[in-house]
């Protein structure tokens, strides 16, 4: 029998960046996994998305060649190479992350696995068996389904399939205004597809600030993306022609058509055929209990990823590697604080969000100050054609402390991380009117800010 310090089992980003620490804590660490390595977010979720969503941007860009100086009269795009250029990105990823671990000595399995006991993992189908004095399981997350409707993988599809596509389609159907709706609603869109979003809850992306949800649906419905918010998807047909989506706004019931349906409303946790349960690894809902060190019920099994229930986020999961890692290696860890974990959608418009927002922060509270500093003024977003959007920065007047910070507008996703820091620092809103921010660039948005919560403002 093989026997390690640590077997874990889910080679994406939460488990291949715990079986690396493991092994450069000293640890003898193995990693099983049945498909590519990198998980859903290497190879189809967060990084060909992005692919995609780069060559999307780019069709957009060309779009607007009066305003830069040039014409494209007769251009003509091909999904099908930015597709290919998709798979390759993640191709390249998913090895680097082969490479990783090789170079890190950790031992990978290339198979299913199964809970035996409380210290052995069970390999399908060889049958082989690893002893590990200490098992993490990170297994993630598949596509939740809407009841009475089934993925039939070519007219009703999850985002897996809608990453499989050669061809955009003519009209697409998505439900789900969440952040894979709303990319992928990105992607299509501006390679021509009629998309149609439908969301129960009342808003756009609805985790997000009320402010940034109501900018964010303004951007897409002008694009040209139709967004339903409110409206219940009461089933869906199949026909020669693609789909009949019936919809209800809790009175009036009509039917939506299109090519193809895309459902993208959660995701459920892989956890089923784990044996989890037998072994008598506490869970809820399906997702596994854990501390603040990802530890289980059971002292030597640790949970990281989306099958916790935390964020389903790919760095979520890889702090979560790490701290589990580093707690079985005995080293002190910090616990984290999912609220202060930054949150990233790319699309139309980007949104990044860190803290609480608004009504959260009343929700507990807080004697809540908010300022929204816009990128209309912003000489950068000017220069780049792009000054929609703003900065929401929410505070509390007594402390002065930064609640949270909200973003929507170009490259936001690329400023979050500073105020990320301010926030898990319990930075106030005085101690950072210190800091000097270079110009011209966008984050000059969140000075702006700042300035007029410490109670300067200079230029709004």
């Amino acid at each position: 029998m093989n026997e390690f310090d640590v077997v874990v089992i889910g080679g994406g980003p939460g488990g291949y960046v715990a079986a690396a620490r493991a092994s450069q804590l000293g640890l003898k660490a193995a990693l099983v996994e049945k498909e590519q390595l990198g998980g859903t977010c290497v190879n189809w979720g967060c990084i060909p998305t992005k692919a995609l969503l780069r060559n999307a941007e780019i069709v957009h860009l060309l779009s607007q060649g009066k305003t830069f100086g040039f014409q494209c009269n007769s251009i003509s795009v091909d999904y099908a190479s930015a597709h290919n250029r998709s798979r390759q990105v993640a191709k390249r990823q998913s090895k680097r992350v082969e490479v990783l671990l090789k170079n890190r000595n950790v031992t990978l399995f290339r198979e299913e696995a199964r809970l035996a006991n409380e210290t052995t993992v069970e390999l399908i189908p060889s049958g082989k068996k690893l002893l590990g004095k200490n098992i993490i399981f990170a297994t993630g997350s598949k596509p939740n389904q809407i009841p009475g409707i089934e993925f039939d993988g070519e007219k009703i599809i999850t985002s897996r399939e809608a990453l499989q596509m050669t061809t955009p389609p003519s009209s697409v159907v998505i439900v789900g205004a969440g952040p894979i709706g709303m990319e992928l609603a990105t992607i299509w869109n501006r390679y021509g597809s009629k998309v149609v979003v439908l969301e129960m809850m009342p808003r756009v992306l609805p985790a997000e600030d009320a402010d940034i949800c109501a900018e964010a649906n303004a951007h897409y419905q002008k694009s040209g993306i139709k967004i339903r918010t409110g409206v219940r998807v009461e089933g869906i047909v199949k026909t020669p022609a693609g789909v009949e989506v019936t919809v209800s706004n809790g009175e009036v019931e009509e039917t939506v058509t299109a090519e193809k349906a895309l459902i993208v409303t959660g995701l459920a946790p892989n956890t089923a055929g784990l044996s989890l349960e037998q072994a008598g690894v506490v869970m809820t809902r399906g997702y596994i209990d854990i501390d603040g060190q990802m530890r289980s019920s059971i002292p030597n099994i640790y949970a990281v990823g989306d099958i916790t229930g935390k964020l389903n986020l790919a760095h979520v999961a890889s702090a979560q590697g790490i701290i589990a890692a580093e707690a079985i290696a005995g080293c002190r860890t910090n616990e984290l604080v999912y609220e202060n974990i930054p949150r990233c959608i790319f699309g139309e418009i980007e949104v990044a969000s860190v803290g609480l927002t608004e009504q959260q922060a009343l929700e507990r509270e807080f004697d809540v100050m908010t300022i929204r500093s816009p990128f209309i003024p912003n000489g950068k977003a000017l220069a780049l054609n792009e000054n929609g959007g703003f900065v929401k920065l929410v505070a509390d007047k007594k402390s002065k402390k930064l609640l949270g910070a909200h973003m929507i507008g170009s490259h936001v996703t690329e400023l979050i991380a500073g105020p990320a820091g301010m926030i898990a620092l319990g930075a106030t809103v005085g101690q950072l009117a210190q800091v000097v921010y270079p110009h011209p660039t966008l984050s000059e948005a969140v000075q702006e800010g700042v300035h007029v919560l410490a109670g300067h403002a200079v230029h709004l």
